[in-house]
């Protein structure tokens, strides 16, 4: 039993980064219909970035996160300025393979400036916690926990009640209706990844607190994919609880079958889900008559 409660303690936490990942996803997935594959670069180099903050001036933890919650939206706002805008109009496999390339060139970049040795994030909670039993949990991973619950109420009030949320939803719903509506496409478009890219930054910025910095964090993003098909590409808060399943999910598997099954458990719940639920357990089921 204690075992148990060790790999689903552990499961947890990893997961609840998982799910924040994830809720980036599905919210540009359900805005523009795209899959951004360069979600994950986009957390490890706003974690770099918020390194060098952390190096530079000797900010609390919270001070760290709002500097990195800006940087994050401007981050955002300059890569759909940059590379996505121009794609407006073009097939979506186009734009995927924008991110794509992006991608890689993120992890060019982080290489060059900050070098591929790892690195520790400089916060006053890096070696906090609190012991409750057999189990030590950082207070980086209650953070986290909590921020996960404050981002998912936040993007359900946001989506269901504010103007700029009803016209995303619009957005997603049927782009050419919106247009012929008033709204302005570009600006909801900006702005999903405006907030996906704040959602990656706390997710950058917690990974970076809780297991340190690497140029390969990056996977992390793709180790999370697995909770956005199963949640459902186009729904933000069953990405949100489908990552914690999948970290629990990938700890257990790992525990009691085998080692390598952390690595690839996600991936197999991905073809399960795929055959029998195509849309996941939370997604919009689509019916096109041909």
């Amino acid at each position: 039993m204690d075992y148990f409660i060790l790999l689903a303690v552990s499961g947890l936490a990893i997961g609840v980064i998982y799910g924040l990942i994830g809720m980036g996803y599905a919210l540009i997935f359900k805005a523009t219909s795209v899959v951004n594959f360069a979600h994950g670069e986009v957390m490890m180099l706003i974690s770099y970035m918020a390194f060098s903050i952390a190096s530079s001036w000797a900010l609390p933890f919270w001070g760290l996160l709002g500097a990195s919650v800006v940087l994050s939206a401007v981050v955002g706002l300059v890569i759909e300025r940059l590379f996505i805008r121009p794609m407006l109009g073009q097939e979506v496999f186009s734009t995927v393979m924008v991110t794509m390339g992006l991608a890689v060139m993120i992890r060019a970049v982080v290489v060059m400036i900050w070098g591929a040795d790892p690195l520790v994030m400089p916060t006053d909670i890096a070696d906090s916690g609190v012991e409750i039993g057999m189990v030590f949990l950082y207070t980086s991973q209650l953070y986290a926990l909590g921020l996960l619950a404050v981002a998912v109420l936040g993007m359900w009030t946001f989506l269901r009640y504010s103007r700029l949320g009803i016209a995303m939803r619009a957005t997603a719903a049927r782009e050419t209706t919106a247009l012929l509506m008033g709204i302005a496409v570009t600006r909801v478009y900006a702005l999903a990844w405006a907030i996906a890219a704040v959602i990656a930054g706390l997710s950058g910025v917690l990974l970076g607190t809780i297991y340190g910095l690497s140029p390969d964090m990056w996977a992390q993003g793709l180790r999370a994919f697995p909770a956005v098909i199963l949640g459902g590409l186009d729904s933000v808060f069953g990405a949100a609880l489908s990552g914690i399943l999948i970290g629990l999910l990938e700890n257990l598997s790992e525990g009691y079958i085998g080692r390598g099954l952390k690595e690839i458990s996600g991936f197999i719940v991905i073809l399960i889900v795929l055959m029998i639920r195509p849309y996941g357990l939370f997604g919009t089921p689509r019916i096109e008559r041909v």
